[in-house]
C-alpha cells in the first residue's frame, strides 16, 4: 500500500485537489453560499494546486512537491484558524471578517463539527501527506535513475 501511494502520490493529490475545487465551486456557484474572506484565502492556496498537480501528474514530475507543500501548510493554517474561529465563540468575537459574509457563518455543520473550513483543512492535510510520502524515491526508481 505504501509503495502504491508513493508511486501514485501525484495522481492521488491531484484528485483530492479536484474534489476540493469542485466542492468549493459547487457550494458557491450552485448552492449560492457566498464565501467569506478566509474562505477566499483558502481558495487562493487550493486552486493553484489543482493546476500545478494536474500538470505534474501529466508529466509524472515529482519535482513539484517542494513547491506544493508550502501551499498546503499555509492553506491548512488558514483553515485551522477559520475552523477555530467558527467553533470557539471568543475567537468569533474578534472576527477578521468585518465586511461581507462573517467568517463565523456556518453554511454546513454536519454531525455538529464538519464545516467548510474543516473540509478544506482535510484536503490540505491529505495533499500534504500524500506528497510528503511520495517525495521519497523508491528502490525501483533509484535503480532506473542510475
Amino acid at each position: 500500500m505504501k509503495e502504491f501511494v508513493r508511486r501514485h502520490c501525484l495522481y492521488l493529490a491531484w484528485f483530492v485537489s479536484l474534489v476540493a475545487v469542485a466542492g468549493s465551486l459547487y457550494l458557491s456557484e450552485v448552492l449560492k453560499y457566498e464565501p467569506c474572506k478566509l474562505c477566499w484565502f483558502q481558495r487562493i492556496f487550493m486552486y493553484p494546486q489543482f493546476v500545478l498537480l494536474g500538470i505534474a501528474t501529466y508529466r509524472n514530475d515529482k519535482k513539484i512537491i517542494p513547491y506544493i507543500l508550502p501551499l498546503c501548510i499555509i492553506g491548512g493554517s488558514i483553515s485551522t484558524y477559520h475552523y477555530a474561529e467558527q467553533k470557539i465563540p471568543a475567537l468569533g468575537r474578534i472576527a477578521s471578517c468585518s465586511i461581507g459574509v462573517p467568517c463565523t457563518k456556518d453554511y454546513l455543520n454536519w454531525f455538529g463539527f464538519v464545516t467548510v473550513p474543516l473540509l478544506a483543512l482535510t484536503a490540505f492535510v491529505l495533499i500534504g501527506l500524500l506528497l510528503w510520502n511520495g517525495r521519497e524515491r523508491s528502490v525501483e526508481e533509484d535503480s532506473l535513475g542510475e
